[in-house]
């Protein structure tokens, strides 16, 4: 539905409008939702989570065609909701060629149009499966991954343009590991029962996609097992997850001579510009060793072995926009088997999520015209603003910080750049072509749009306005390069709280501590910390200051690598730590700042809760995610973020005055000893 001028946005959410009625204000007598998604069966000094959540939880149970089930989903289904209506609309307007309309409407009809895209079957990579098949020697062989790269493949290894970690105002290149159908490296050697059953499950998933490319029996037994033999290859010079958040150990600049050097059988000189990348003078190469192996592979492997990598890889990222046959067996595989999700969302939601994903840029647009009200930018910014000074008083009083460092982190801090709401400029797609002939077309032509925009900035001056997210998306980000946080407009939607405004200890503890508070540490986390006030890779901290700071995030460490997520199955401290630091430096502001509204100085109860109840509620809400097992396991094992669990009763675990607001004896699980509690920011 259309928001009209009284809706209120909320970290893009339900916040704040101008010009809105009276019943818009905040009403502590409407229903409550931190007061009704409580499990009161369950103490709070056992698991705050399921109390704060378990309520909801009984109510809401999984969808089979979802992963997980709660706020984010919730949020999300409104979002796509809205979405649908643009790409409807856009869809039935009849707009002028080449106008962002009917853009919108021919992609989403073609995403719609199942009996074309089942009688074209696997054509639409017809011409990309014919370059593959022309391959007869090493040059064609790169020269064809290099091709396929441009238009949103990624075989053999990972590609990408951004900002130097080391010089922020310069684009430069940066070459790591990839090309793993599993994604992580730990899917090919893991040996527990789970990792066992997934890579034979894999090579099923791999022989019935051979078949339906049109091979027989045989042939596709062969061809999945040279793609898992080559592919695990690959995964064997792989680094692990938690072996990438080093930034320092992760950067290997090189001219393009000493790194051809180190690869004879990779011509980089003809590579590069295969890629569309012309005039290279150096890389930045994430992983040497992964290219060592790399490099010998490439006349290890035969040629028609290669060939055959190849088309799976091509077939696999497209394999969503093509045939109900080749779109079910890659939903079985990638979402049933990997992620415990049964059944496939419906179609004009996939499609609806599609159009987003590849069109939010115009979406955007259109969202920002007649969907969002006025005066979103200047709400998140009030907030934001709030938050960041709560940080610098808590940074002059930090007792293990020298004032030499505190000095520069209070700079770093002062010149963290909020962009909030949505973008100044947007993106100019005007050469993109869509029609409704196509879905996978559409898809190719929006992926090479995708590439060009970004390879053609190379050499050019850094935009530092640039979005990497559209005002509906729901998330925020902190980009160290530009020492800056993104909030989009329609970040954090509040469900239950509809056409009336939240009060202060909901706003505070999503908006404020989960959003503002968790980006702003994501700048003095472990890898933020790293980069100083202009977005460089350059350590500003004096070396007493660094090693006490190193020490502090070896306990946030040792505290979550205890928190079993599920039998036999622990959460990845190291690999989690920035973002666990963040959850916890986010929670903290959010309540610093929570303390200087009057709803706090007033100690205001609302639905029988204390302010401080209702805070550490609300940051609880803010992650009020229900998630299938099959999904959890594949998180743990893939994802820097900690299940939704973890962030709630880690970072709580540490604060006192959640001891005092929930009655937290010590010896419960929810209050850490003295000595292991972590205090960082």
């Amino acid at each position: 539905m259309k928001f009209n001028t009284c809706v209120l946005l909320f970290s893009g959410v339900v916040l704040f409008a101008t010009g809105c009625k009276k019943e818009t204000e905040f009403d502590p007598n409407a229903p409550d939702a931190l007061f009704s998604n409580r499990d009161t069966l369950v103490n709070p000094a056992d698991d705050f989570f399921t109390y704060a959540n378990g309520g909801w939880f009984k109510n809401n149970p999984i969808p089979d065609s979802e992963r997980s089930n709660g706020i984010f989903r919730t949020i999300q289904d409104t979002i796509n909701n809205q979405i649908k209506e643009i790409c409807e609309k856009s869809a039935q307007a009849n707009a002028d060629k080449g106008s962002n309309k009917q853009k919108i409407g021919d992609f989403y009809a073609s995403g719609m149009d199942t009996i074309a895209i089942d009688k074209a079957g696997i054509n639409p990579l017809k011409k990309e499966i014919a370059k593959i098949d022309a391959v007869k020697d090493i040059p064609s062989l790169l020269n064809t991954i290099a091709y396929m790269h441009t238009i949103g493949a990624s075989p053999a290894f990972g590609f990408y343009l951004g900002q130097d970690d080391k010089i922020s105002t310069k684009y430069a290149l940066f070459l790591s590991q990839g090309g793993l159908g599993l994604g992580n490296r730990d899917y090919y050697f893991n040996t527990d029962k789970e990792n066992t059953n997934i890579r034979a499950e894999y090579v099923k998933h791999l022989e019935a996609m051979s078949k339906l490319m049109g091979n027989d029996g045989p042939t596709s037994v062969k061809n999945a097992s040279v793609i898992m033999k080559l592919e695990t290859d690959l995964a064997k010079a792989s680094r692990k997850l938690e072996d990438l958040r080093d930034p320092i150990k992760n950067y290997n600049k090189m001219s393009i001579t000493k790194f051809k050097s180190s690869t004879p059988n990779i011509d980089w000189n003809k590579v590069l510009p295969a890629m569309n990348v012309a005039k290279a003078d150096s890389v930045i190469v994430g992983q040497p060793e992964f290219y060592t192996s790399l490099d010998k592979m490439v006349t290890s492997y035969s040629i028609e072995d290669w060939k055959t990598y190849l088309k799976w890889n091509l077939v696999n990222s497209y394999a969503s926009y093509l045939s109900s046959d080749i779109e079910k067996q890659n939903f079985k595989f990638y979402a049933t088997v990997l992620s415990g999700v049964a059944k496939q969302k419906p179609r004009w939601k996939r499609v609806v999520e599609q159009t987003d994903g590849s069109l939010g840029e115009l979406i955007g647009q259109v969202y920002v015209d007649e969907y969002l009200p006025k005066g979103t930018k200047e709400k998140l910014l009030e907030i934001g603003n709030n938050i960041r000074d709560v940080y610098a008083d808590h940074i002059k009083k930090l007792d293990w910080m020298s004032d030499a460092t505190k000095t520069k982190a209070l700079n770093k801090l002062s010149k963290i750049v909020m962009k909030v709401g949505y973008p100044d400029k947007w993106k100019d797609m005007s050469s993109v072509i869509i029609d409704k002939n196509s879905y996978c077309a559409n898809i190719i032509a929006v992926n090479k749009w995708d590439y060009n925009y970004m390879v053609t900035k190379y050499g050019k001056q850094v935009d530092r306005t640039e979005w990497s997210m559209y005002p509906q998306t729901y998330n925020a980000y902190y980009n160290p390069s530009n020492n800056e946080i993104v909030v989009p407009a329609c970040n954090i939607l509040v469900p239950g709280y509809e056409g009336r405004m939240p009060d202060d200890a909901i706003l505070y503890g999503i908006i404020g501590g989960s959003t503002f508070g968790h980006e702003i540490t994501h700048g003095f986390d472990d890898q933020g910390s790293q980069y100083d006030e202009n977005g460089n890779l350059n350590n500003w901290w004096t070396p007493e200051d660094l090693k006490k700071f190193n020490e502090k995030t070896k306990l946030i460490v040792a505290q979550f690598n205890k928190f079993e997520a599920l039998p036999g199955k622990f959460v990845n401290g190291d690999a989690t730590q920035g973002e666990n630091i963040a959850d916890l430096g986010g929670v903290v502001m959010g309540y610093e700042a929570f303390k200087k509204t009057a709803q706090y100085k007033e100690n205001q109860k609302i639905a029988k809760l204390s302010p401080d109840q209702r805070y550490f509620l609300a940051y609880g809400y803010a992650w009020m995610v229900n998630i299938k097992n099959e999904s959890l396991a594949q998180q743990i094992m893939t994802d820097v973020h900690s299940p939704a669990k973890f962030r709630i009763n880690g970072p709580l675990s540490n604060i006192p005055e959640f001891y005092k607001a929930f009655n937290i004896k010590e010896g419960s699980k929810m209050r850490q000893a003295e000595k292991d509690r972590v205090i960082i920011w």
